[in-house]
């Protein structure tokens, strides 16, 4: 890993409160990764095995109904993706590369194991991995109550 990987990871606001030793050790269970333009990083129902942290470029969700793909939500770096990976979850949405992407991919059960051995490791992550469950539930909320007020 890249001292310019390590910083990048360090300025992710999923590991910004991790003592530096936790997030040492959460680096050596990375492994960096890249996607081309249009890439497609997992599809919807896929089973969930990584966990992505974006380094560069830009990911799209989407979901299908029917034909039909829609966006729902663009992630840039330093954001996380696959999150539902972490608790056994199959994947609910399709990612997408919207462009060349560079990211760390983090195999959950090294993950899983990592936290059972080091429970404030364990604790933070897992606090961590509720922020960003709340967040995305508000801004599906908030996208779906703007649809709402443009059909009126």
């Amino acid at each position: 890993m890249t001292p310019d990987t390590l910083t990048a990871m360090r300025q992710c606001p999923f590991f910004e409160e991790l003592q530096p030793k936790h997030m040492e050790k959460l680096m050596t269970l990375g492994t960096q990764v890249h996607f081309e333009k249009d890439e497609i990083i997992f599809h919807e129902e896929d089973e969930s095995h990584l966990f992505y942290v974006i380094l560069s470029g830009r990911v799209v969700l989407e979901a299908r109904h029917g034909a039909s793909t829609f966006q729902l939500e663009t992630l840039y770096p330093r954001q996380e993706v696959g999150w539902a990976a972490v608790v056994n979850r199959k994947r609910q949405l399709q990612a997408r590369a919207l462009e060349p992407v560079t990211a760390m991919a983090f195999e959950v059960s090294q993950l899983r194991d990592a936290c059972r051995t080091n429970p404030y490791l364990g604790c933070a992550f897992l606090e961590r991995l509720l922020t960003l469950a709340v967040e995305q539930l508000q801004s599906t909320r908030l996208r779906f109550v703007q649809t709402l007020g443009q059909t009126k």
